[in-house]
């Protein structure tokens, strides 16, 4: 009669267990991926792609401004410390020189020997001689207090400038990690822009060109009715209409339309919103400060119904954008990452102000 006992199952082998564990964590990875993909989102729709990086490029330019803002600092404390290391060589070497002299005459007084001035006296051989060279000891004493004070004043100078260097170093420093954050900011949303803007056709990109902030509106010149005509890259700028520093400041925006939008630059080449509105009025013999947030108290505030050409116009509640006005609602300004100084209206963007500089 045949057995109708279950078999007995064997134990899995080593090998067999690594094969069975290596197909379940195949099939959990399949698993998982059909599950991202089922539940991946939605491809953004144009006008998502557009919100989204005006947003990025108004926060990276606001961290531009605040870069602009931590150069001028670092720089500033590069040169202090320059100046102090070099005026603490200067003292050094005045220092070293106050020293030698003293050396001198130590040794001139140790030459001379160290016995009480009668004993000397008496055992001169010619008296006259000693008391000629004992007037002369006197004085070298004099000299040699005066010069031990002149070396305590030297090494007091050289001590204080070299804690100065210190507290500058320091300051460099600490406006360098704070250059390299801002940095890392700026260059972090500008790649997130670039890679939203990618997902975009080439009429889809040229669409949110033409509408993003600050672009120039208009017919196919660029310009608002009514407005000054973008004057092509590399075209002579108009010449100032009445001399005045305004207008050499208008001028030189106007030689600037279509040089590119780079932040943290101030010129020639290429600028940033607050470099390009620096280098007009510098072109102008007007020394403005770097950053919007500076350059819209450096002149005396204007309502938008005062504006003359060549007052700074500010824009978004961080005043973060600054252009050119050249009237008729119009201004000249560096948008963005992307773009290049152009015209546009004044009212393409937020208002927050204006002022003209002295």
């Amino acid at each position: 009669m045949a057995s109708h006992r279950k078999p007995r199952q064997r134990p899995l082998s080593g090998g067999t267990v690594r094969t069975a564990a290596t197909l379940a964590l195949a099939g959990a990875a399949t698993a998982t991926a059909f599950e991202g993909t089922s539940q991946a989102d939605p491809r953004l729709t144009p006008s998502q792609v557009k919100s989204e990086v005006d947003r990025l490029y108004e926060e990276a330019e606001a961290a531009t401004e605040r870069y602009n803002g931590a150069k001028e600092k670092a720089d500033e404390a590069e040169r202090a410390l320059t100046g102090l290391r070099e005026e603490t060589a200067r003292k050094t070497d005045q220092l070293n020189t106050a020293r030698s002299a003293l050396g001198t005459l130590a040794a001139s007084q140790y030459r001379s020997g160290s016995l009480g001035t009668a004993v000397q006296l008496a055992m001169a051989d010619d008296p006259q001689e000693y008391l000629a060279q004992s007037s002369f000891i006197a004085r070298a004493g004099d000299r040699n207090a005066a010069g031990i004070t002149t070396v305590r004043r030297r090494l007091d100078e050289v001590g204080r400038l070299r804690e100065q260097a210190a507290g500058r170093l320091a300051d460099l420093r600490s406006q360098q990690e704070e250059l390299a954050g801002h940095k890392a900011t700026i260059e972090g949303k500008l790649d997130t822009a670039r890679r939203l803007l990618a997902k975009l056709t080439a009429e889809e990109r040229a669409a949110y060109e033409a509408q993003s902030p600050g672009a120039a509106s208009g017919a196919a010149s660029g310009a608002a009715p009514g407005a000054a005509p973008a004057a092509p890259k590399g075209s002579a700028p108009p010449a100032p209409a009445d001399g005045s520093r305004a207008a050499r400041a208008v001028a030189f925006a106007y030689g600037a339309i279509g040089k590119p939008y780079v932040w943290g630059a101030t010129g020639p080449a290429s600028f940033d919103c607050s470099g390009l509105t620096q280098a007009a009025w510098r072109s102008a013999g007007v020394s403005l400060p770097r950053t919007t947030y500076t350059q819209i108290n450096a002149g005396r505030r204007v309502s938008r119904d005062q504006l003359a050409p060549g007052d700074l116009v500010f824009f978004y509640s961080g005043v973060t954008h600054v252009g050119l006005y050249i009237g008729n609602g119009q201004m000249i300004h560096a948008p963005r990452p992307g773009s290049t100084v152009r015209l546009a209206p004044i009212d393409s963007m937020p208002w927050a102000g204006a002022s003209r500089p002295a």
